[in-house]
């Protein structure tokens, strides 16, 4: 079986093929940086980081660009987020960029995110926004209107494809108030003009101003990608207007497709209501990670298909971390046994090994099913645990084969370390120091105490199972 994917331009899977053998160029909408990052944003970048290590793991090298929208992105009422934020916290526009890229960071590192390859700002990337304008007006698909500049969506007639949205529904001051610049509502501004005391602004061939907010990504793709790129990815918010524009103006001026493969991953719920700020029920990461490490909220939010709303509750997430736990008790386990095995060889179960990669893989290979994938982990965690219990000692051999098989398969490619961190350490360690306690009580034969100690780990949900020679444990099933 192959990788394949949903296709959100043709709304079907496809089998996945690049369009050079071996090598894939990767595009990812990344954040406007005019605020702390929040629990919608763990949720896309965690799924195209799942995207990223699956295809490098799958032997493909990889570039993957992911832009940071420092200058551009306006609100409906035209104004530009990056000033918006500027304004509220009274510093400059690139002070505020500075400040909450770092954010966005340090977020991402502590959710397990690896580093897209390029990430380059809008703003460092105005010339380039400028030429691709100049291109299109040259071809006609674009006009001046008072120092600002639009793509005509007339001259286009597939706009609108990837979204299904047709220009004709698109009626003039559904919104807003008609803004009489443009030749049809649906117009999109590729540069607008700044009036002297906008903060952010450029020399252009039409006057001051400053790249509209669709621009940015189809001149940095491009540049840095390709004419026609591998896949595209975003919030399936990001489809219309953004990706349809992109998909416009890309394509305009270049007379090539744009993109091969659109992926959206789907949006965060809270209590079955969509996450926001004017509701009152917006999250940022950073007030997540006072309550959860990284890795149980990236587990929590792997449990979901990345193409299915995820329902953000502390509940849910507490569940989640006790599932991760389970599987960091394994790894644990087999650490520990390998540190004081002493059979050197013997038959090495390789074919069951064998088979719980493959089914880990199948479950990548359709459409990057993570809930799947962790359902295989699991399942592999218990006969890890029924070889460890068994009365026939197996091979450090075998013990080294399930060791490195589950970290490359939880750690390599679903980025969940079951290793010890700062802030998520294992339960392992206490819950082997409070078995060795109620040992010493069992000795003592003060059974009142030992029993104590069982039945609060079994409350907390750790089982014991008392054997000939040492007690094991495991995590109830959630």
């Amino acid at each position: 079986m192959a990788l394949t994917l949903y296709n959100s331009l043709s709304r079907n899977k496809e089998k996945f093929v690049p369009i050079e053998p071996g090598r894939v160029h990767m595009y990812v909408c990344g954040p406007t940086v005019y605020d702390y990052p929040h629990i919608g944003h763990a949720k896309s970048y965690i799924a195209f980081d799942i995207l990223n290590r699956y295809l490098r793991f799958s032997g493909y090298r990889v570039r993957y660009v992911q832009n940071i929208t420092d200058v551009g992105h306006l609100l409906d009422s035209g104004e530009d987020r990056i000033l918006r934020g500027a304004e509220r916290e009274k510093i400059e526009p690139m002070e505020l960029v500075e400040r909450y890229t770092a954010a966005y960071f340090r977020a991402m590192d502590a959710l397990h995110v690896l580093r897209p390859d390029i990430s380059p700002h809008a703003a460092a990337h105005v010339p380039e926004q400028i030429e691709l304008v100049e291109n299109l007006l040259e071809r006609g698909f674009a006009y001046v209107v008072n120092g600002s500049v639009y793509f005509d969506v007339e001259k286009w007639p597939a706009y609108g494809k990837l979204s299904g949205r047709r220009i004709d529904d698109q009626q003039a001051g559904a919104r807003l108030e008609v803004n009489p610049e443009k030749r049809h509502p649906a117009d999109f501004a590729l540069w607008k003009k700044a009036e002297p005391e906008h903060l952010m602004q450029w020399n252009s061939p039409w006057g001051r101003g400053f790249p509209g907010w669709h621009i940015e990504c189809s001149t940095m793709a491009m540049k840095y990608l390709g004419e026609t790129i591998d896949i595209h990815g975003g919030g399936m918010e990001n489809k219309f207007p953004h990706h349809d524009c992109e998909i416009a103006q890309s394509e305009a001026a270049t007379g090539k497709p744009f993109a091969k493969y659109w992926i959206h991953n789907n949006m965060v719920l809270v209590d079955g209501v969509k996450m926001s700020k004017s509701l009152g029920n917006f999250t940022t990461i950073s007030e997540a990670l006072n309550k959860f490490t990284g890795e149980q909220l990236r587990f929590f939010i792997l449990q979901t298909h990345y193409r299915s709303p995820v329902d953000f509750t502390d509940a849910a997430v507490s569940a989640a971390a006790q599932g991760l736990e389970r599987l960091r008790g394994t790894r644990q386990k087999l650490e520990d046994r390998l540190a004081h095995s002493v059979k050197e060889s013997g038959d090495a179960p390789i074919e069951w090994l064998a088979q719980f990669r493959q089914r880990f893989i199948e479950a990548m290979d359709d459409d990057l099913n993570t809930s799947l994938a962790i359902g295989v982990l699991f399942d592999f965690s218990r006969e890890i645990n029924k070889l460890l219990d068994s009365e026939e000692p197996a091979s450090v051999s075998v013990l080294r084969q399930a060791k490195e098989l589950l970290e490359t398969l939880a750690g390599t490619v679903l980025g969940l370390p079951l290793t010890a961190t700062e802030r998520g350490m294992s339960a392992a360690p206490f819950i082997e120091l409070l078995i060795e306690l109620r040992n010493s009580f069992r000795h003592e034969r003060n059974w009142s105490r030992s029993d104590w100690v069982r039945d609060e780990l079994q409350s907390r949900g750790v089982v014991l199972e008392d054997g000939k020679e040492s007690t094991l444990w495991r995590f109830e099933k959630i």
